[in-house]
């Protein structure tokens, strides 16, 4: 069939902040759904809220709105626009579940707008839990013992019908598994059942028979509408049942299903596409299956591109969101040439000659209290991916993919903690699904436990465990010659490791094996097994005897771009932007790009975004082994967050050359000795500091410098184990938590600046010049964590002549530093003062949020100055004022983890981000809120707690709260506070004092909105933890600082409540600049 021509304008709706559940997967499908869509010729509207996407680049989209995504703003989008169609599986549940909204809202109806790649009725079939469960009872297919509930008494009785515990309880129309669980006993089953029916949003539950054990499948599906059908990947997880697939090591192809068991697995996939009525596009369907017998129980299926999609698509090569956008447009599988052989068609199923394995990252560091069992509601905040010939080379290259501290399965030093376990503990660790998971088995099995032993523990099936067995058992083996380091590198031990097995260091390994030829040879990601050629080259690392030769330059140097590696709090999507960028610019500019990452999520990780793509560990060993292959001119570490930068000096001592700002000047920034003479010298002030190795030296500098201070391991990303310490008797605890996390690197104590106002500056410089790209400033005052704090472009409060003091600082130290690219720096004024609190002279998080505010892509800039160019020839040589408001929201995943306090910090805990852009400030900031799932209420109750040193500020907003119409309810302090200014408001008692309390409150449905700004005390932080937890699973917003409050009142104040929202798409701001 060819393209329909009676669609001519498409809506694309993406999927928002990224959360746990929901990554950048869906800005990787989002671009290539953009991109093919615009070579066809339709126009393209895009609406996301994530302004850190490449997706929302201007030039993706004919019209880009960067705006909350809501049915609200997508109605007014649609009247604004007229599209003929939406797209709403290329992103995410957010995207499905919109959708599904807007079509039983009548709003599609009403604009004649048409739902493609699939429709309302094939939507309700497969997330509807009960019509699924029909369906699938018709294709006589197994499925668990299980009932739908949309209320606690319908639960309860299924869990009767049912009569055996542990059950398994899964929200509709839910991503990442949020509000399930497992219950093992009737009170956690009515505490999980709550919650769930809160996360859905049809209120709806499933409680199903436990599959505990079960080893689980997953088939990547695309179908077309004449019925031709492609299974593009089979997954299989390492985790048995009971692990949400997202927090499960994978392996692609599945490695332990028989040629018959795979078959039918196989046909009734496609049954399950059909009967659901997906016609034009990607679905993922995951069974599974008891190891004891082969029994197949169908567990769920997503009618849309997945998480496991993005996977899919790397592992295979395959584009699983491009080719599920021409389906949806009219296209067949037939009509659709494979990108990477270009001599066969869509149709062909791609055939896998190596394995893949991803493993999730997470980052339980970040929420000590949080339990990190593994369950049915996903916890990990990224992963990574690699490739080998064999499972065990695989699995240790993702392994040390992760970027946490290890260099594959086990003999790397790092496993004491395990080792000084008692036998009992050892089980208990096994037994429980938890990330650390495959270093128990690895201490397992170095005593000797069997595979059946293991099996009997862990359930992980014993193909997995026989081949870890046999990885520990080499160890004793390893030893320096041709035959068994090549060995040893087949199955995947790194240079690291056996260095540390052999007592020598890595450079001594590495050395060792160039003088014994003993390399790595490369293989290409083909989709056909090698059966014919492969126009892209996308490679990864192996042993292997072949080893595909190196692809002609024609003339160009070779630029080398390192991503970030997985997702994790603190390195973000931002990065990933900033080096897809670097790729568009130098290659334009007629370089050949080589990106190197792990990260399948990414579109960094597109075969298409670079030259070549090399999808390996972003390790010193790996990325010198393609530094030589390739011949590079130079090496990007600025782009990609700390991974990079931590390699920075070890790539230089080993020969690379790294363009743009050099390593040692990089480093010059973190030394604090160097810096604070460099600010002396500038004269600029800095709050006073010390350096500290140790708790004594911490004690002696807090002494001088005087309470409260930050304490800060030197050389960390995202805030790590950055604390505010008011009192010396607390001092002891968080400076040796910094020690444990700085690795024997300085130790940062500064006196702490109260009441300030902090600053973030991004800005380019070539070596010479310097030009400013935003001074944002941040909503929370001073102590929270930037890439937590809300922040806004143009400034509000600072006057002309502190910006131009943090301007001519600014310069002043990009040329000391001898900066050639992009600089951050973060300043705080207090009291008309500046002071400087860090310089990064690297990308920063915030480049993607300030290149769309002001309409200058700095990461492409950045790029070119970095191969020579200057800002006067790439046409920016003055900062941009705007005459609009952008603000940047961060976006937490509290959701996940019940209990823990979501009271901000200096480190940081935010996944992702959110922008809101308006002409007034207020409505902007609104904006974010409603963006980032925080939605200030426009009527209702409004619960107050402040503590008593803000009593006076808050004081004069709860009076503008009373006058616009709210119900104020208060704690006794507040309330008399209230009652003495005359304002109405109703006293409640804390939670620890008596009833009614908030929590009443909030169970009947009284308060629609939380003003807390925490108190200091044991009791108090009990209450206020509790209430504030509860609010976050109840879906109340929450507001936790003063000045925060202060922007929402201003917002509701220019808020008109009986009109439309306003919206305006990115180009239209961007008109406006010129």
């Amino acid at each position: 069939m060819p393209k329909r021509t009676d669609l001519k304008k498409i809506m694309l709706i993406g999927a928002g902040p990224i959360a746990i559940g929901q990554g950048c997967e869906f800005d990787y499908s989002g671009v290539q759904a953009c991109k093919v869509l615009k070579k066809e010729g339709f126009e393209v509207v895009l609406v996301n809220s994530n302004p850190a996407t490449i997706m929302t680049d201007p030039e993706f989209a004919n019209r880009t709105y960067i705006e909350p995504l809501t049915v609200e703003v997508l109605h007014e989008i649609i009247r604004r626009e007229r599209p003929d169609a939406v797209l709403p599986t290329l992103g995410g549940q957010t995207a499905l579940n919109l959708a599904m909204e807007l079509h039983e809202s009548g709003i599609l109806e009403r604009y004649n707008v048409e739902l493609i790649g699939a429709n309302a009725e094939a939507i309700k079939r497969a997330e509807d839990r009960q019509i699924f469960k029909d369906i699938m009872r018709d294709l006589g297919l197994e499925l668990p013992l299980s009932g739908s509930a949309h209320t606690m008494s319908e639960a309860l009785s299924i869990a009767s019908t049912i009569g055996k515990w542990p059950l398994i309880i899964r929200p509709g129309f839910t991503l990442g598994g949020t509000g399930g669980g497992i219950a093992y006993n009737l009170d956690e089953f009515k505490t999980i059942v709550a919650r769930g029916l809160d996360a859905s949003r049809t209120s709806e539950v499933l409680i199903e028979e436990s599959l505990l054990g079960w080893k689980e499948f997953e088939l990547e599906v695309i179908r077309d509408r004449k019925d031709n059908c492609v299974i593009v990947c089979s997954i299989e997880n390492f985790d048995p049942m009971g692990v949400h697939t997202g927090d499960s090591i994978t392996v692609a192809p599945a490695q332990t299903l028989t040629d018959q068991e795979y078959q039918l697995m196989r046909d009734n996939s496609l049954r399950v596409m059909r009967a659901i009525g997906v016609e034009t596009g990607g679905s993922n369907v995951q069974w599974a299956v008891n190891p004891a017998d082969g029994r197949q129980i169908i567990i769920e299926m997503n009618p849309r591109v997945s998480r496991s999609s993005a996977l899919a698509s790397k592992a295979t090569g395959f584009p699983i969101a491009k080719i599920a956008t021409l389906l949806a447009v009219g296209y067949t599988l037939d009509e659709i040439q494979n990108d990477i052989t270009r001599a066969t068609p869509s149709c062909f199923e791609p055939a896998l000659d190596y394995v893949v394995t991803k493993i999730p990252r997470f980052t339980f560091e970040k929420f000590p209290a949080a339990d990190s069992t593994l369950g049915t509601q996903m916890k990990s905040v990224g992963e990574a991916m690699s490739i080998g010939r064999s499972f065990k080379q695989s699995f240790q290259k993702a392994l040390r993919s992760l970027e946490t501290g290890r260099f594959g399965f086990g003999a790397d030093g790092k496993n004491s903690k395990v080792e000084a376990m008692s036998d009992e503990q050892l089980q208990k660790e096994l037994i429980r699904p938890n990330a650390e998971r495959v270093y128990c088995i690895y201490e397992a099995f170095k005593r000797n436990y069997s595979v059946d032993k293991l099996f009997d523990l862990t359930k992980i099936d014993r193909y997995f465990l026989r081949h870890l067995e046999e990885i520990v058992k080499f160890e004793s083996t390893i030893k320096l010659d041709r035959e068994t380091m090549r060995q040893a590198k087949e199955w995947g031990y790194s240079d690291r490791q056996i260095a540390f097995l052999l007592k020598k260091t890595e450079a001594e390994i590495r050395a060792w094996r160039k003088a014994e030829k003993v390399l790595p040879s490369y293989g290409l990601v083909d989709t056909c097994a090698g059966e014919f050629e492969a126009i892209t080259p996308y490679y990864y690392s192996s042993y292997a005897e072949y080893d595909e030769p190196v692809r002609d330059k024609q003339g160009k140097k070779s630029i080398m771009i390192l991503g970030g590696g997985p997702n994790r709090i603190g390195q973000g999507i931002e990065f990933d932007y900033c080096c897809c960028h670097a790729a568009f610019a130098l290659r334009d500019a007629g370089f050949e790009t080589i990106m190197v990452n792990c990260n399948p999520e990414t579109v960094s990780t597109d075969y298409d975004t670079s030259d070549k793509l090399y999808f390996e560990p972003l390790t010193l060993e790996d990325v010198m082994n393609i530094y030589e292959r390739e011949q590079c001119a130079g090496i990007i570490v600025q782009f990609g967050g700390q991974t990079p930068l931590n390699l920075a000096m070890q790539l230089k001592n080993a020969g690379a050359t790294i363009i743009g700002t050099s390593p040692d000047d990089i480093d010059a920034a973190e030394d604090r000795d160097f810096f604070k003479q460099l600010a002396d010298r500038l004269q600029i002030r800095q709050p006073p500091s010390g350096i500290a190795h140790n708790v004594p030296e911490a004690m002696a500098i807090a002494d001088k410098i005087g309470f409260p201070v930050l304490v800060r391991p030197s050389f960390v990303l995202g805030g790590r184990a950055m604390v505010i310490v008011y009192e010396k008797q607390h001092l002891q605890k968080y400076v040796e938590e910094a020690a444990q996390v700085a690795e024997g690197k300085p130790i940062l104590i500064d006196r702490f600046l109260e009441h300030a106002t902090e600053v973030d500056v991004d800005f380019l410089s070539d070596g010479k010049n310097t030009v400013i790209g935003a001074i944002m400033e941040h909503v929370e005052l001073a102590g929270i964590h930037s890439g937590d704090s809300a922040c806004s472009i143009p400034t509000q409060s600072l006057s002309e002549k502190v910006k131009n003091t943090i301007r001519e600082q600014s310069a002043a130290l990009a040329r000391e530093l001898h900066v050639c690219g992009l600089i951050n720096i973060q300043f705080a004024v207090q009291d008309d003062e500046v002071y400087i609190l860090e310089v990064n002279p690297r990308a920063s998080r915030t480049v993607p949020f300030v290149s769309k505010s002001i309409g200058v892509p700095l990461a492409k800039k950045a790029a070119l100055c970095m191969v020579g160019k200057k800002l006067p020839e790439l046409g920016f040589t003055q900062e941009v004022e705007i005459p609009y408001t952008t603000f940047k929201e961060a976006v937490f995943p509290f959701v996940k983890f019940p209990g823990v306090d979501i009271v901000l910090t200096p480190e940081m805990k935010s996944t992702g981000e959110v922008m809101g852009i308006d002409d007034h400030y207020g409505t902007a900031y609104l904006k974010s809120q409603m963006a980032a799932n925080n939605a200030i209420p426009l009527k209702g109750g409004v619960f107050l707690s402040i503590r008593d040193k803000d009593k006076a500020t808050a004081l004069p907003l709860a009076q503008e709260l009373h006058k616009i119409g709210y119900t104020l309810y208060a704690t006794l302090g507040t309330a008399t506070m209230l009652y003495t200014s005359g304002t109405p408001c109703q006293a409640v008692f804390r939670i620890s004092q008596g009833r009614p309390n908030i929590l009443d409150l909030m169970a009947e449905k009284k308060i629609q909105w939380i003003v807390n700004a925490p108190e200091i005390g044991a009791a108090s932080k009990v209450d206020e933890t509790q209430m504030r937890s509860r609010a976050v699973m109840s879906g109340v917003p929450i507001t936790t600082t003063i000045d925060a409050f202060q922007a929402s009142i201003d917002g509701l104040k220019c808020n008109d409540r009986n009109s439309r929202i306003a919206v305006c798409s990115l180009q239209e701001y961007h008109k406006r600049l010129s």
